[in-house]
């Protein structure tokens, strides 16, 4: 049901977006009124509200979850489950197709964002130098809702920050979210090599319940192609010895190398030589991430504690988060690691069971923090 909401706001052109507003609900900022989509892209659905951005491609994999706990859970089930996959389908691939045409025109395997925010790592240290070159201009005055729900400023991107989130929804909105226009508008204009990632795997995902439930050959064919470009694209970003990954600022033409998770994205779509691998898990395993001796859990935070940018308690910045365990985890019991993907699942299980489900933890006391229940 989530996915057919999502899907059925899907925009002309193929893009998701990351946020369906539901009818005469009004309380998320910004909010339909400022994305202005209904009134200016051409592409943007008739009939729904929606933001103007996307976020991390993540859906084929959920596909895949349903799917597979279709099998097991009798006919009605599998036929309700089969039944969703022929009606989406092609949705799905236009969707993958979106990313790899209007997101990597120049075809180097790696997605460009607008913002930020499609990152869905909203105020990483990966984006600082990035937001250093948005200069907002004058734009209308607003009222934040996050603070509504999370009082602790702490936790919470600067209102700095925010002007700069909000300045670039208004460069979008200048050219109407033209899909062949932004590029020329846009201040902030990164290759992120976490997303890229994600992608290459989700090709690969889709590609494979494209074979299983015989989708269209060539389909499967441009699935599986976007995952070896993607893959590749990833691979080239990463560091000769260390085999970390780094984002690339389009704006600035120079790569972007921080201590955070996303330096681990090619664990997930695989691709890198042995050693650099080696190398890549031994990073992981010790103490800048995992293996930093004051951690509650053993976890990866999203910012490494040692890095000059590590704040424990925001946002990105520091606190490890739930959504992320998860991704991880899958994602090694998919490459054969299954000790790997057990260790992730126990500690993150541990962290949870204290009760909240909080979108994000304190990584040394293991405090929830953010919206509770989301995770």
């Amino acid at each position: 049901v989530e996915l057919d909401t999502l899907l059925s706001a899907q925009w002309a052109n193929g893009m998701i977006p990351h946020i369906v507003f539901a009818p005469g609900v009004d309380g998320y900022f910004p909010g339909p009124d400022r994305w202005a989509c209904a009134e200016l892209a051409a592409a943007a659905p008739a009939g729904r509200q929606t933001s103007g951005i996307t976020q991390p491609p993540v859906h084929a994999i959920a596909v895949q979850r349903i799917l597979d706990r279709a099998r097991v859970r009798g006919r009605s089930t599998r036929s309700a489950a089969e039944a969703f996959l022929d009606r989406r389908w092609n949705d799905l691939v236009r969707w993958h197709r979106w990313l790899a045409e209007a997101r990597d025109p120049n075809q180097r395997g790696r997605i460009t964002l607008y913002h930020g925010w499609e990152s869905g790592m909203d105020n990483s240290p990966r984006w600082d130098s990035a937001y250093a070159n948005v200069i907002p201009g004058a734009m209308a005055d607003y009222q934040r809702a996050d603070r509504r729900v999370v009082t602790d400023p702490s936790q919470r991107p600067s209102d700095g920050e925010y002007d700069r989130y909000l300045w670039l929804v208004e460069e979008m909105k200048s050219v109407a979210y033209d899909d062949d226009r932004l590029p020329a508008v846009m201040s902030f204009a990164v290759e992120d090599v976490f997303v890229s990632a994600i992608f290459s795997v989700a090709c690969d995902v889709l590609a494979d319940i494209g074979e299983d439930y015989k989708r269209p050959n060539a389909d499967v064919r441009d699935l599986r192609a976007w995952a070896e470009r993607f893959r590749a694209g990833v691979v080239d970003t990463t560091d000769q010895r260390s085999g970390a990954a780094r984002d690339f600022d389009v704006r600035a033409g120079s790569w972007i190398t921080t201590e955070t998770a996303a330096q681990f994205a090619p664990l997930l779509c695989g691709g890198l030589a042995h050693q650099q691998e080696r190398a890549l898990l031994r990073l992981l395993d010790g103490p800048r991430f995992v293996g930093h001796p004051d951690l509650r859990f053993a976890l990866i935070p999203s910012t490494s504690p040692v890095s000059k940018d590590f704040r424990p308690r925001t946002y990105w910045r520091g606190p490890v988060w739930p959504v992320l365990t998860w991704l991880f985890s899958w994602a090694f019991a998919r490459r054969g690691w299954a000790e790997r993907a057990l260790m992730l699942s126990r500690e993150g299980l541990r962290q949870a069971s204290d009760g909240t489900f909080a979108e994000y933890y304190e990584p040394f006391t293991g405090e929830g923090l953010g919206s509770m229940q989301q995770s």
